[in-house]
């Protein structure tokens, strides 16, 4: 009965450690969250980049 036991504890416990630290599963996303407009250096740089050029086109 104890080996029992143990064998449900640690087949318990290494389920809980693979869905902690597994491979990721389908639909959750990866990565970072978005990042709005205004908090994107590489957008602001661009957009001063923008600002500063000399309007050829009108």
């Amino acid at each position: 009965m104890i080996y029992l036991l143990a064998a449900i504890g640690a087949l318990t416990i290494a389920v809980l450690l693979w869905r902690a630290f597994g491979p990721e599963r389908v639909g959750v996303s990866s990565g970072r969250a978005p990042i709005a407009p205004d908090d994107d250096p590489e957008f602001l740089r661009k957009l001063g980049e923008q600002q500063r050029r000399p309007d050829d086109e009108s």
